[in-house]
């Protein structure tokens, strides 16, 4: 059965271990490195697969899809993009390491039995060809993805110890109740059960088979941040928001999801709703499938027009698939076994979380003036809107409470981080994950409280500022916002986003911010691969991220252009700390490593600029430079004198 699952590769050294009467484990590779020490390099294929043939699994092997070797790593390129002209300072003499933590974003454990996704669009519908976050054969393995992970990161711990752990959001795929319980248990080092419904294939098929998480090390305490897909169905819309869907119905029902295509709308008309989700929805023309858990490549099946079914197609229903509100979210977080309990949201007044308010401040060691803001950015349940649900968003509860945690952060004289899902001034104007200009939207009943150009106006206000860190877009994109004014340089803050834990190149960050001898502070930013071990179902789900890539050849390394306006419409400008004049972010890098693609490195077409391959790498690792104010650096003096 794993010669069928594994697609004729080798399975020797598998390290799926069992005890007589438990369930098996699944110990990583013994060699724990970064990304600066190796990459993962694989070649562009072309002709192959189409993306509408990308659940054709069992043809890979046919095009050598999936694929890869190492190559060299990636230094730790220092950045001083936010500092004073002229500084250069080479090699910084680091006079006290303030904090050490890791990120992980957009797991997305994927109940892939459930009937209520969207699977077959990623094959018939035009928008949603490249769209791997509908469909991917990675879903079958997000558990073991997420605990080949964890184990990495505990191999870390013991030679360089983490403070704390952080995980941006996107946890689940689709607000779905065992999804954040698999998720949660996997991290409390829980049996678990991936899949649901009647266990099809739970006794033979790999990705099916229950097996015992290692857990994190329980020294480590961990922090969550609320994602898009917590508390939206699939990430896109609100469960309640129109009765008429019968959305939280369809998570426990044992019927087959029946939708439209997501067929564009007038954007003149509805910009910035390229796309109403609502009424593709109620088209009902196509049922949209599920995944096979009794086939070894998770064979998509009970998909197709409903007019080629006499009835609707049905999976076994299962109550546990439950839509969860932000509430219960939030709540469930407090059912653990690792630390601190409610990993966060112990820290919110409980009048609060029944509110859905999921925004919290941490001080993660009381002897160093560091405080964590943990911001809920993403757009509200009831705001009315048919759009998807991915833009950037702050009501005026959460835009007052980030105003006072900013100005209370300066008065203590506190070094601050935002860590929020969703990003700021890297979204392309007129796509469904940039800052929300709620006034465009004709089906708005609430409205973002801050604008894009009020927000970061706010940051640069704030010196103490070190980064924003986010996930979403399952990009590692580094970028700088130098502060307008040259006089202030301590005005200037970076933003570090976190690829995805389940699409390709499924990593996670380390950050060390270290204090140096001439009190500028250095964060220095590694990408992490899990070190998966062959034969194991996270190293399948690693060659089935790539072979996607390979296939699809999304564009990971994006650079947009800051445009002024969109479709003759006139537009805030997506990023206030450049002109909007078309130019790419020359604060944006990527490294080229050889051996790896060509793939597409700039957007093409849609935004404005041109389409050419390079072999731009979709990870980066830099040590970032931050410029303190004087009074900050005042401080520190006394501080660490």
């Amino acid at each position: 059965m794993a010669a069928a699952l594994y697609l004729g590769r080798s399975t020797s050294g598998s390290s799926e271990a069992s005890v007589s009467g438990q369930a098996p484990t699944y110990p990583i590779d013994a060699t724990v490195l970064t990304t600066k020490d190796r990459v993962l390099v694989f070649p562009a294929i072309s002709p192959g697969l189409t993306a509408s043939q990308l659940p054709q699994i069992s043809q890979y092997s046919t095009y050598g899809y999936g694929n890869s070797t190492f190559g060299p790593g990636l230094e730790n390129v220092q950045r001083t993009d936010i500092m004073p002209n002229g500084y250069s300072n080479a090699s910084p003499q680091r006079r006290h390491q303030l904090s050490s933590f890791f990120s992980f974003t957009d797991v997305h454990i994927t109940d892939k039995e459930s009937p209520n996704q969207l699977i077959s669009t990623q094959q018939v519908d035009p928008f949603c060809f490249a769209n791997s976050s509908i469909y991917s054969p990675v879903m079958m393995c997000t558990t073991q993805v997420l605990d080949a992970a964890i184990q990495t990161i505990n191999a870390l711990h013991k030679t360089t110890p983490f403070d704390f752990g952080i995980s941006l959001g996107d946890v689940s795929n689709t607000s779905q109740h065992n999804e954040l319980r698999w998720y949660i248990d996997v991290i409390d080092g829980k049996v678990i059960t991936p899949c649901s419904g009647d266990l099809r294939g739970n006794l033979t098929i790999d990705y099916q088979k229950t097996f015992q998480a290692a857990g994190l090390d329980p020294s480590i305490p961990w922090y969550q941040t609320l994602g898009n897909h917590d508390h939206f169905w699939i990430g896109t819309l609100p469960v309640d928001a129109d009765s008429t869907l019968g959305l939280r119905q369809s998570y426990i029902t044992g019927n087959v999801m029946a939708s439209g295509l997501l067929a564009p709308v007038d954007a003149g008309a509805l910009f910035p709703c390229m796309y109403d989700v609502s009424a593709s929805l109620k088209e009902r023309s196509d049922y949209m499938g599920v995944l096979d858990g009794a086939t070894a490549d998770g064979a998509i099946v009970k998909a197709g027009p409903i007019g080629q079914y006499s009835s609707p197609p049905t999976v076994t229903a299962d109550s546990a698939r439950y839509a969860v509100t932000k509430t219960q979210w939030m709540q469930e977080f407090f059912h653990t076994a690792t630390t601190p309990i409610g990993h966060g949201f112990n820290l919110v007044d409980p009048s609060k979380i029944e509110k859905g308010f999921a925004c919290y401040s941490f001080v993660p060691k009381s002897d160093i003036p560091l405080k964590i803001i943990v911001l809920d950015d993403t757009q509200s349940d009831t705001d009315g809107s048919h759009d998807f649900h991915a833009h950037g968003f702050l009501d005026a509860e959460r835009w007052g409470w980030l105003q006072d945690e900013l100005a209370a952060g300066q008065t203590a004289n506190q070094l601050m981080i935002i860590a929020a899902h969703i990003p700021i001034g890297v979204s392309p104007i007129g796509s469904d994950m940039e800052w929300w200009e709620s006034d465009k939207d004709p089906n708005a009943t609430e409205h973002n409280a801050v604008s894009l150009n009020g927000l970061v106006n706010e940051l640069w206000n704030t010196p103490n500022l070190l980064m924003w860190i986010s996930g979403h877009r399952h990009f590692n994109t580094i970028k700088a916002f130098p502060s307008p004014n040259t006089n202030t340089p301590q005005n200037g803050f970076w933003q570090v986003e976190t690829s995805s834990l389940r699409d390709f190149p499924q990593q996670f960050r380390t950050f060390t911010i270290h204090l140096n001898t001439d009190y500028t502070v250095s964060i220095v930013a590694t990408n992490v691969d899990p070190a998966v071990a062959d034969g194991t179902p996270a190293a399948t789900s690693r060659y089935y991220s790539i072979a996607t890539e390979q296939i699809l050849q999304n564009n990971m390394t994006p650079n947009t252009p800051n445009l002024a306006n969109y479709k003759g419409i006139a537009l805030e400008t997506m990023d206030p700390s450049r002109a909007q004049n078309g130019a790419l972010d020359l604060t944006i890098k990527w490294p080229q490593v050889t051996g790896y693609g060509p793939f597409p490195s700039l957007q093409s077409g849609l935004y404005g600029s041109p389409a050419h391959k390079t072999n731009s790498y979709p990870s980066c690792n830099a040590e970032l430079f931050k410029q303190l104010s004087p009074t900050m650096i005042d401080v520190l003096k006394k501080r660490f004198s």
